[in-house]
């Protein structure tokens, strides 16, 4: 009971700054290296309009496959972190990034698991990274049985563990929520609907057991060759039909011989293209096209191909887009300069930081509650939003009030723990603990 206390002690009201992804997210790769085609990019010079920059790549160490390290190659590790430091101020989120191309991450029993865990906790402490990023390619991830459900392969069990004990972990010490993004090719997921085995459909088990925990999903749409959509039919890369039929299967969800995949809410969805031509093996989509498909994903534009959306009304709340990488945006030589951060600022608009503001005269009772919640915002909460979330960043309740200064919310119906009450108004965002007690 002792530690019961502890934590709700710990989690007693107050206001809450949520490592929170931005409602519409424009996420660019960074090359820790330098190349002449692509060059090494100063982390707090990268284009202001990512507002979400994923660190490539923390990889294991010589000699194993499971113990993590990141070390700056450009510049010392401690204006590396000021500059990461310098980017969060902006309210730009930084994230690290696992795995990368032909490079094998594999958590074959508990120890590898641990060491894992351990490693990867003390690089994103190091830098005060806001998240994982999980960009596994080659062997990492392969099934040899079981459903996406139910997986029976050690390296996704342990990793889906792991991952789980790396946020758990993570929660405990920071009192905020470590940002999950992944970033997988369309063999590993889309691929699920053609074979359910081997690397195809390899990601669908991490992403079904940790779907409450994923901020942003962003499956690459290039080195990808053809795909079947969920109208069964085929889609090639570089196209709109490809662009909306991958985008919309992660979406609707689809049947594999694992079992039905279900999918991700629109808002975690984030279409990933390459920066230019260069950028991918193949798979670059001329700039106009992805305009087309992306208003007509989003529901504002006429249908560019033969795919036909099964949601006629589209998609509205789409996340964002991703791109490989801000160090071949910003060159002139392949594409414009910043074409791509370009090309999602007319789809999606201007960026605007989503920092969290807190909210003076805001007041939630009881805390710990059993019955009915209140909350008195002492003005009135006109066009407002409040949010329940669980620990694992599952919405539980959700409510859009208006001409009210008063809201009572019933949670006889929730298990007894631990909560965040966000409300979003005119004047701002706060984010409040919760204990439900009985």
């Amino acid at each position: 009971m002792k530690s019961v206390y502890t934590l709700l002690s710990f989690l007693l009201i107050s206001s809450l700054t949520f490592a929170q992804i931005p409602s519409k997210a424009l996420v660019g790769y960074f090359h820790n290296w330098n190349t002449t085609n692509a060059p090494y990019i100063q982390l707090d010079q990268i284009d202001n309009r990512y507002n979400v920059i994923n660190i490539s790549f923390a990889t294991p160490q010589a000699g194993t496959d499971y113990d993590m390290e990141f070390t700056p190659s450009q510049t010392s590790q401690a204006e590396f972190i000021n500059q990461i430091q310098n980017l969060q101020a902006q309210g730009r989120k930084v994230l690290i990034s696992i795995g990368g191309a032909n490079i094998s991450i594999q958590l074959d029993d508990a120890n590898e698991r641990e060491i894992f865990v351990t490693s990867m906790t003390d690089i994103i402490e190091t830098y005060g990274f806001d998240g994982i990023d999980i960009d596994l390619e080659s062997s990492s991830l392969v099934i040899s049985g079981g459903t996406i459900s139910i997986p029976v392969d050690p390296p996704i069990i342990n990793l889906i563990s792991g991952i789980e004990e790396i946020m758990a972990d993570y929660f405990m010490t920071h009192d905020k929520k470590l940002l999950l993004t992944m970033a997988p090719e369309t063999a590993y997921v889309q691929g699920g609907q053609s074979s359910y085995g081997g690397f195809w459909g390899s990601y669908l088990p991490l992403i079904d057991a940790l779907r409450d925990s994923i901020d942003l999903m962003m499956v690459q749409l290039y080195n990808s060759g053809t795909m079947f959509g969920i109208d069964g039919n085929i889609y090639s890369q570089a196209s709109a039909d490809f662009i909306v039929a991958m985008t919309e299967a992660t979406i609707e969800g689809f049947n594999t011989d694992g079992g039905f995949f279900n999918g991700l809410p629109e808002d975690k969805i984030i279409v990933a293209l390459p920066a230019c031509m260069s950028a991918a093996g193949s798979g670059f989509t001329d700039p106009v096209l992805v305009q087309d498909a992306m208003l007509y994903l989003k529901g504002n534009g006429i249908q560019p191909g033969a795919y036909t959306l099964f949601n006629e009304g589209g998609y509205p709340n789409l996340g964002g887009m991703m791109t490989w990488s801000v160090n071949w945006d910003a060159v002139n030589t392949c594409g414009n300069s910043y074409e791509f951060a370009q090309n999602f600022e007319f789809i999606f608009g201007p960026i605007v930081s989503t920092e969290e503001q807190h909210l003076e005269e805001l007041r939630m009772y009881p805390n710990p509650v059993a019955d009915v919640l209140h909350l008195d915002l002492g003005v009135d909460l006109q066009n407002s939003i409040v949010e329940i979330v669980g620990m694992d960043g599952q919405l539980v309740w959700r409510d859009e009030v208006e001409g009210v200064n008063l809201l009572e919310v019933n949670v006889r119906d929730f298990t007894s723990g631990f909560y965040f009450v966000k409300v979003q108004t005119l004047l701002g965002t706060s984010v409040l603990k919760l204990v439900v007690a009985r």
